[in-house]
């Protein structure tokens, strides 16, 4: 494989520099063939950015060539460039005019990957490929709806990348989305799309390798084996971004009673159960010096729903993992934008968190939780046959 520099050698320009490019000189065939321009040795050892590549996909989009548009592709996926919202329409574009229903579903699910709501361009590209005939072309003829269902349940929900199933022509119909995410137009509710079981696992093992290397290990080890032993709770609760919330004049503080209206929540609407409560140790050792705090924190203790972080340790590393490791919700209001979740470097973080975070306030003492969404703003693919693609509407 040539080094990814390589693709950049073709767009440097010597001085002095060209006239830039008119779109009919973008669309004509290069000089040389495309894989020769991909491959030159890169004298300026420069990496292409996304921003090398939007030009050329639009050029063959414009002229119609798939093949070179997936060459350009493969050269994006080997320099470790990820197309975004405008450059996978063009990719869906050129192969839904191909007629390359392979292509299509492939560049559908990366969308869906990608991108919340759809732009209008990318709405019409999506309905374009849905009218034509090549998208009635018959797909799988007979398939186990019981394999499909637990399938789409393994991948998160929302879809079961199998391929086309069934043959026929599809109806095409912009319709509205209700607030409980049932569909107007196809009458099923829009799912909940998690990450898999697969990527869960990488998540919590990439957290948990990040906390062994910046927390004492033996501290955050015994954590997980704590954890390990005691997967029953449906909720994690970050104990001091709740118990500090809106505590910033002069008599505020680490407020235990704000922290117990937001237990007290969440165990009436799980059958009263509890909750497990991420705390730091400095923190509890203050606390207990007051006997109605001490009570509160008793309590909590002998119902097994108070965990500890030990002196010197960053509790956001046990609560994070916690709701990762057992799937479960996180109560906080953390944006989760500082240097802990920017070393994540994950793109299916952005997901989970829309899948698991629950935000709340306060009303006269009593806790509002702010549940995450009934369905996800991806583009989404329900039920069996059905594909309903979420998109921004003009004006």
């Amino acid at each position: 494989m040539p080094p990814a520099a390589s693709f950049a050698t073709c767009f440097r320009s010597a001085p002095p520099p060209p006239r830039p490019p008119s779109p009919r000189s973008l669309a004509s065939p290069p000089s040389m063939p495309l894989t020769r321009r991909f491959t030159s040795s890169p004298p300026y050892g420069l990496a292409p950015r996304l921003r090398s590549y939007s030009p050329l996909l639009a050029a063959f989009r414009r002229a119609g060539d798939a093949a070179k548009a997936y060459a350009v592709e493969a050269h994006m996926a080997a320099s470790g460039v990820s197309p975004e919202e405008s450059e996978l329409a063009a990719l869906l574009d050129v192969s839904s005019r191909a007629g390359d229903a392979d292509k299509v579903y492939e560049y559908m699910h990366k969308l869906r990957q990608v991108v919340d709501c759809v732009t209008e361009d990318t709405a019409e590209v999506v309905e374009a490929w849905f009218r034509t005939d090549n998208a009635a072309v018959p797909g799988m003829a007979h398939w186990d709806a019981v394999q499909v269902k637990n399938t789409i349940v393994a991948s998160g929900g929302g879809c079961h990348r199998l391929g086309w199933l069934g043959s026929g022509p599809w109806s095409v119909k912009r319709v509205s989305v209700g607030a409980d995410g049932l569909c107007q137009g196809c009458g099923c509710h829009l799912a909940r799309i998690d990450i898999d079981a697969g990527e869960t696992q990488r998540f919590a093992d990439s957290v948990a390798s990040l906390a062994l290397e910046r927390e004492t290990k033996s501290n955050f080890s015994q954590f997980q084996d704590w954890l390990e032993a005691h997967k029953e709770y449906e909720a994690i609760v970050d104990g001091a971004n709740i118990a500090l919330y809106q505590q910033n004049f002069a008599e505020g503080g680490f407020c235990l009673t704000q922290l117990d209206a937001v237990i007290t929540e969440l165990r009436a609407r799980y059958s009263g159960k509890w909750p497990l409560v991420i705390l730091h140790n400095k923190r509890i050792s203050k606390l207990m010096e007051n006997s109605s705090n001490r009570h509160l924190i008793e309590n909590w203790r002998s119902n097994g729903a108070l965990y500890t972080s030990p002196s010197g340790s960053n509790d956001d590393w046990y609560w994070l993992y916690s709701a990762i490791k057992l799937n479960c919700l996180l109560v906080t209001n953390d944006e989760m934008r500082d240097h802990i979740f920017e070393l994540l470097g994950s793109s299916f973080f952005p997901k989970w968190k829309q899948r698991h975070q629950v935000k709340y306030t306060f009303n006269k003492g009593k806790a509002l939780l702010m549940m995450p969404p009934p369905y996800s703003s991806d583009d989404l693919k329900i039920a069996i046959w059905a594909w309903s693609i979420l998109y921004h509407p003009l004006g």
